[in-house]
């Protein structure tokens, strides 16, 4: 039996409808929210501020921080555990990674910028809708970036490659493998790619077209909420 027709309907290579907003947090240095599918990311951004305890300062630049926490009641199954895990001790490094990259803090000598991550609803691609919202709050923090980050997850279900997987295309009786990337639009360079599952060189080859693809698309979309939030507009 194979992956004949998606879950939901779309193509194989479409990602799913994207909503994004920026400077929505008003006691934040920068804010944004992220959606994807049923997906939603909220992402307060705080600093450069003191770091302290002092020994974790770096004096020769700033300190990325990330935080990412699914609220309780996210998940459409199980009630999600409150507070640190491993899972989101994991995915708060991954980000932390993946957006270092981009971010300039070599003006900001023993000081932290800190990136808060909040989802209250999830449907699959979480960590790469919190970063992608982590970039629009870091640019709205006016924090000196070298372009934004984008990310997707593209796999396999069953016998077919395909965009931005869902909750069930995870959970498909017939296997799935899970590959999130992240990259700069601009350069096309990866700042994170991690798999969970078997893909073959060939595969992951072509996984990486199709996710170069969608991030252009979410790449637009990042940059139209940071554009309608400065020219005072609403998306």
């Amino acid at each position: 039996m194979t992956y004949k027709e998606r879950f939901d309907g779309r193509k194989f290579d479409e990602i799913r409808p994207m909503e994004a907003k920026a400077g929505i947090i008003p006691r934040a240095d920068g804010s944004a929210y992220f959606k994807i599918g049923k997906s939603v990311a909220y992402v307060a951004v705080y600093g450069p501020r003191n770091l302290f305890p002092k020994f974790l300062q770096n004096p020769e630049k700033g300190i990325l921080r990330c935080s990412y926490n699914m609220m309780p009641f996210s998940s459409g199954g199980e009630r999600v555990r409150p507070g640190g895990n491993r899972r989101s001790k994991e995915i708060s490094m991954v980000t932390e990674k993946a957006l270092l990259p981009v971010v300039d803090l070599n003006e900001f000598p023993n000081a932290v910028v800190d990136v808060f991550i909040e989802l209250p609803q999830t449907d699959a691609g979480t960590r790469c809708a919190g970063i992608c919202a982590a970039a629009i709050a870091l640019a709205d923090a006016g924090i000196s970036m070298r372009d934004l980050v984008a990310a997707v997850s593209v796999g396999k279900v069953d016998d077919k490659l395909v965009v931005d997987l869902n909750y069930d295309e995870e959970a498909h009786e017939a296997g799935s493998t899970d590959m999130p990337v992240a990259m700069m639009p601009r350069t096309g360079q990866i700042s994170l790619l991690q798999m969970d599952g078997d893909l073959s060189k060939e595969e992951i080859n072509k996984c990486l077209q199709m996710a170069t693809k969608a991030l252009r698309q979410i790449y637009e979309v990042q940059k139209k909420a940071l554009k309608h939030k400065y020219e005072g507009e609403s998306i």
